[in-house]
């Protein structure tokens, strides 16, 4: 009978601690579940993958003619959409070599204008085949050469005739005769003139990277040595005549002379550097320096003071070829 007794007051004792351990066992699950539930809600609305998208890449083939006999050269395959005609002409040299990228000329048709090295074949295709003209444009040279070439021989020039050279004058005029100051004052105001050109074309200029045919170069190069020699010839001959109205000419059209230097000097270093508005270039506008403000007046302000240094140097020499080169 007290065996009975125990064993169910250890049941009952077993009965009890089961419920109290169900209950806390009831409290964590519905613990846990109201935090999980906080979170996903709070992790907001589940966001789809984001699907790969996988870029093609069009391919165009360029076939290229020669514009005279309207025969294939050449076939180039597996041309990018970004390729621009540079590319273009650099795959065709190496495909071509005889045919040198600065000196190839590509048409859409024949007679056509020849397309800038920056266009895009996307640009310029109707469809995945793009047809090509090819013409040789002859010897080029770079337009840094040209530059070079231009101003190195005029001031070369000068110095020749400012020795005065027994081939170019008499030997016996050019020893009896003195040279008047202002002889002496034009060669250094000549000579300030393409030195500038020379630095500005090395340091300050932003030359373009293409070519230009040899015709070019020769053209230029006639026209400035050709007028260097008229103008020095005069000035630096044993007869020349000094200005009619002495120093005070000189003096007044030597310092406008120089102050359009300065200033055709400062124009273009700020049109070498022009200010930059989001993608676009902003045209350059006059600032603290005084030079700059021929702006207020006229947009290219380095041709009027282009005109000024050689109004100048006529009106000092007082010679009309001066005069002609402005």
């Amino acid at each position: 009978m007290f065996k009975r007794q125990k064993s169910l007051a250890s049941e009952r004792k077993r009965g009890l601690f089961s419920q109290r351990a169900t209950r806390f066992i009831l409290r964590d699950d519905m613990r846990n579940f109201h935090f999980l539930s906080k979170l996903v809600l709070s992790a907001g609305p589940l966001k789809p993958t984001p699907a790969v998208k996988h870029s093609k890449t069009t391919h165009f083939e360029i076939e290229i003619l020669d514009a005279q006999t309207r025969k294939q050269i050449c076939i180039l395959d597996k041309v990018t959409q970004s390729s621009t005609i540079h590319d273009v002409k650099q795959k065709f040299h190496k495909a071509c070599p005889k045919w040198y990228p600065s000196r190839v000329g590509l048409q859409l048709e024949c007679g056509g204008p020849f397309l800038k090295d920056y266009i895009t074949i996307q640009s310029i295709a109707a469809s995945s085949i793009v047809t090509l003209y090819a013409t040789d444009l002859g010897q080029q040279v770079s337009w840094t050469t040209v530059f070079l070439a231009e101003y190195t021989g005029p001031l070369l020039i000068y110095l020749l005739f400012y020795l005065r050279i027994p081939c170019i004058y008499d030997g016996k005029e050019s020893a009896r005769r003195l040279r008047h100051p202002v002889v002496h004052l034009a060669c250094f105001c000549h000579c300030i003139h393409y030195i500038r050109y020379l630095l500005e074309t090395l340091f300050v200029h932003k030359v373009s990277a293409g070519h230009t045919p040899l015709k070019n170069l020769i053209m230029s190069c006639a026209f400035y040595w050709g007028f260097t020699s008229w103008i020095a010839y005069y000035i630096n001959h044993p007869l020349y005549t000094p200005p009619s109205f002495g120093n005070r000419q000189i003096t007044v059209s030597a310092i406008n002379f120089l102050i359009c230097e300065a200033g055709n000097h400062f124009i273009n270093v700020m049109l070498s550097h022009p200010n930059h508005t989001g993608n676009n270039a902003c045209f350059p506008s006059p600032n603290y320096n005084p030079f700059t403000w021929m702006f207020f007046l006229v947009s290219c302000p380095n041709y009027t003071y282009e005109i000024g240094s050689w109004i100048s140097f006529t009106v000092m020499t007082q010679t009309l070829p001066g005069g002609l080169t402005a």
